[in-house]
């Protein structure tokens, strides 16, 4: 096993808002939809209550710059509807294998190794890989040195 730090997680299911970015930064692109959308409500306030997901959608094809990525708002009891950049979804949830992923600011490349020391550990396991959809946390977190934090979870099944 490596050493990399992974804590199995049962992440209950979840009703979210998901904004849907394409091009060649497609991250920003769906993090500008989705702040847009959910500040003016007052969403952005609670970080547990209302937990930020992203993921590739779809994943980059060889060949081209462009590829897609969805990131989601938790919504817990929050009236709200779909907008023309966004729709409401209900996610079942899944077991996952998670890990922290720390961004140095211009490091972006850290997430992609991050993630194969992930799949790695997971094959070195007694877990087999899971069926339900990749997600990537976002972790409220400031510090001078780093872009961002993320909790990388990669669906596993017994």
């Amino acid at each position: 096993m490596s050493d990399l730090e992974v804590r199995i997680v049962d992440l209950e299911p979840l009703r979210v808002a998901s904004f849907l970015g394409f091009g060649e930064s497609p991250e920003e692109l769906a993090w500008e939809k989705l702040l847009g959308w959910a500040r003016p409500q007052g969403l952005l306030e609670d970080p547990e209550a209302h937990r930020l997901f992203g993921f590739n959608n779809p994943n980059p094809s060889p060949g081209s710059p462009n590829y897609g990525y969805e990131v989601w708002i938790e919504l817990r009891n929050e009236d709200v509807a779909a907008t023309d950049e966004g729709e409401i979804k209900d996610f079942a949830g899944g077991l996952y294998a998670v890990t922290r992923c720390v961004v140095p600011k211009g490091k972006f490349e850290v997430i992609g190794e991050t993630w194969k020391k992930l799949v790695t550990w997971r094959e070195d396991s007694k877990f087999r890989c899971g069926a339900h959809q990749c997600l990537e946390k976002h972790v409220d977190f400031e510090s001078p040195d780093t872009e961002f934090v993320l909790d990388l979870y990669l669906p596993i099944a017994e």
